[in-house]
């Protein structure tokens, strides 16, 4: 397995962290001999091997699955986008619309199908109509939560949009706008604070336990994580792609009081291959009590189906979770496009 053998950040941005819950200097987004990103836990490289075993393998819940047929409800009132009130609003797998302080952020925009996968449920409106966002947040390179098309589409409509990313995301970023070169974006390390008015709101780059690739050879080449947003009054965490870890911890040392956090619930089946990348729901819970946070927003399920879990399951085991009083904070379980009024 790859070791650290230097670390890396932005020079001209801030790194807040400093010393990390296992009384660790925090020194930098570790890297290999090839300078390719690895965990700060638990270094992984995806090994062909163990997908094609996978692959091959039968799926336990393969006729459970395939009699599954609920789907998220839709809701197609854009009356949010019109609004003044900071708001959260799922819009399937990642992407959530966030206005915060009088800013919106789109998160992880995919609005159609991606690459060998349709998604289960659409996109809940025209993504045409998505207009003045402040920023767009890319969470890593993995085609369900980076597309080329919506990218493009978002910054057409909004050239004062700044997408915000981690390190080695500009290669695919400066591509993909070529035809509109005085875009703005801005990529970090992680734990370090992205650039913005902080008279309004803060935005920080988050580790996560995971992993990039796109093309043949570009495995780790470009960084993933997680993102908190902060304003005087509320502060957002969202995890990103993770499998768990002691980030959850950290984010809760460096930010004691987490209004809402968005946890990814869905693509961890079977476990043996998925856990490095992806929390269950089980998983999700124990990292929202580890950041001490008060309101939970599932994610990544419900839209793309990526893996061998049934695609209630993520949604049925939280209920269950809440019915059973686990959950020690208030469960939120939107559909695709309903609004949560932050308060």
């Amino acid at each position: 397995m790859p070791k650290p053998h230097s670390y890396t950040s932005n020079p001209s941005l801030r790194t807040i962290m400093e010393i990390d819950s296992r009384d660790t200097l925090f020194r930098g987004t570790p890297i290999d001999d090839d300078g390719r990103f690895i965990n700060l836990e638990i270094p992984f490289e995806p090994d062909f091997g163990d997908l094609l075993k996978w692959q091959l393998s039968s799926n336990p819940q393969k006729e459970e699955k395939k009699s599954d047929i609920w789907r998220p409800h839709i809701f197609t009132s854009t009356d949010f986008l019109h609004d003044s009130r900071d708001c959260i609003v799922w819009l399937g797998h990642a992407c959530f619309f966030i206005r915060l302080s009088g800013v919106t952020i789109l998160t992880d925009p995919v609005f159609g199908d991606i690459l060998f996968t349709t998604r289960t449920s659409p996109f809940p409106f025209s993504p045409d109509i998505l207009r003045n966002i402040d920023y767009v947040f890319l969470s890593h390179d993995h085609r369900d939560h980076c597309d080329k098309e919506s990218i493009q589409l978002l910054i057409r409509n909004n050239p004062q949009a700044k997408i915000i990313a981690g390190l080695g995301m500009n290669d695919l970023i400066d591509d993909w706008l070529e035809d509109t070169p005085h875009h703005q974006a801005e990529y970090a390390g992680w734990y370090q604070q992205f650039t913005t008015d902080t008279t309004k709101i803060k935005i920080y780059f988050m580790p996560s336990r995971h992993w990039s690739k796109r093309g043949l050879f570009d495995t780790n080449s470009r960084l993933w994580g997680g993102l908190t947003i902060v304003s005087d009054a509320t502060t957002i965490y969202i995890s990103g792609d993770t499998g768990y870890g002691n980030h959850f911890r950290d984010a809760g040392k460096l930010f004691p009081s987490i209004d809402y956090a968005i946890m990814g619930v869905g693509a961890y089946s079977p476990r043996w291959f998925m856990a490095a990348n992806h929390i269950s729901p089980e998983q999700a819970v124990q990292g929202f009590h580890d950041m001490k946070a008060k309101h939970f927003i599932p994610m990544h399920y419900g839209t793309f189906d990526l893996s061998d879990e049934p695609i209630s399951e993520p949604m049925r085991l939280l209920r269950q979770m809440e019915e059973q009083s686990v959950i020690h904070g208030t469960l939120h379980i939107p559909g695709i496009g309903e609004e949560i009024i932050i308060q």
